[in-house]
């Protein structure tokens, strides 16, 4: 609900190659990928659909309501999704792709991947702008945001991290002008 999907897009549309951690993450946990069976094994076959893929409504229940859980689906996620990712950036360079490649990941300070950029580039936008966008857009309750608001590192502690502070609680087209800003020295 910050809007990094929205920056994520102003970005490809400014010629970057952007990776997409939660695309990557739904992608492993698809049966017979990186992560299914084990998070299939960690959270039992009440989390799956009729189809046996991982119902992530259910999954998402679970963590979000226990830290233990998060902590174990993390212990099993990140590094399956780090590593797909760290090979995908390097498939794109193996190609000759010199210019900046972007990953789009809400978790990218709390899963350790930092190794995976050269910049951090911290989306910040108020908690009740927050709550309300993913109401609108996905028909989350108020309850349910907040606790993955919770789960998450605050924007004080990502902060600490950012190279860039995309500021989004304007227009689209205020958004659109700090990112072009911001990208147009990058692409140099």
């Amino acid at each position: 609900g910050s809007g990094k999907s929205t920056v994520s897009k102003i970005l490809a549309d400014l010629g970057a190659f952007v990776i997409d951690a939660d695309k990557v993450g739904h992608e492993i946990y698809l049966p017979g990928k990186g992560a299914w069976q084990q998070i299939s094994a960690a959270f039992g076959q009440d989390i799956l659909a009729e189809d046996q893929t991982i119902d992530r409504k259910k999954l998402g229940a679970l963590v979000f309501n226990s830290a233990d859980a998060l902590k174990q689906l993390n212990t099993i996620v990140h590094p399956i999704m780090f590593k797909e990712i760290e090979q995908r950036i390097r498939a794109k360079r193996d190609e000759g792709y010199a210019s900046p490649i972007v990953v789009e990941a809400a978790i990218l300070i709390e899963a350790n991947w930092l190794l995976l950029a050269d910049e951090v580039w911290v989306v910040v936008t108020d908690k009740n702008t927050v709550i309300d966008r993913v109401a609108e857009q996905r028909g989350m309750a108020p309850k349910d945001t907040e606790a993955r608001i919770a789960s998450q590192l605050s924007n004080q502690e990502r902060l600490k991290y950012a190279t860039v502070v995309i500021h989004n609680n304007g227009s689209l087209e205020d958004l659109q002008l700090q990112i072009q800003q911001v990208w147009g020295p990058l692409t140099v």
